[in-house]
């Protein structure tokens, strides 16, 4: 049985040095152009939108979720998360920065809520 990482404060350089050194150790990079990885990503979030395709609304928490549910929506997370870190790795970005970039750029473009009505 493969052995699982501790979860310990995770960073996004962590999970994109594991993702390189895991398509190395394969023989995976040949196969990593990021056309490849951005529709595997695709077919990645299809398998995600599946969980909750029929299920209507659910509850913040999923709390009348069983926990082979949670497990299940948990792994399909991070097929996402992964594919995602790779791709942007292969195509030279740095997610974290874009991120926080993308952050400071919405938060310009959809201000805090002032409470006054419009």
């Amino acid at each position: 049985m493969a052995e699982t990482p501790v979860a310990e404060n995770i960073t996004l350089e962590d999970l994109r040095k594991k993702m390189e050194d895991f398509a190395k150790e394969r023989d995976w990079e040949k196969y990593h152009s990021p056309r490849n990885l951005l529709l595997a990503l695709i077919g990645e979030v299809g398998e995600l939108s599946e969980i909750f395709q029929w299920k209507g609304e659910v509850p913040k928490g999923l709390s009348d979720w069983k926990e082979e549910e949670k497990v299940h929506l948990g792994e399909e997370l991070s097929d996402v998360l992964l594919y995602l870190v790779r791709l942007s790795d292969i195509c030279g970005v740095d997610l974290g920065k874009a991120a926080l970039r993308k952050i400071g750029l919405n938060a310009i473009k959809y201000p805090k809520f002032d409470g006054s009505p419009l």
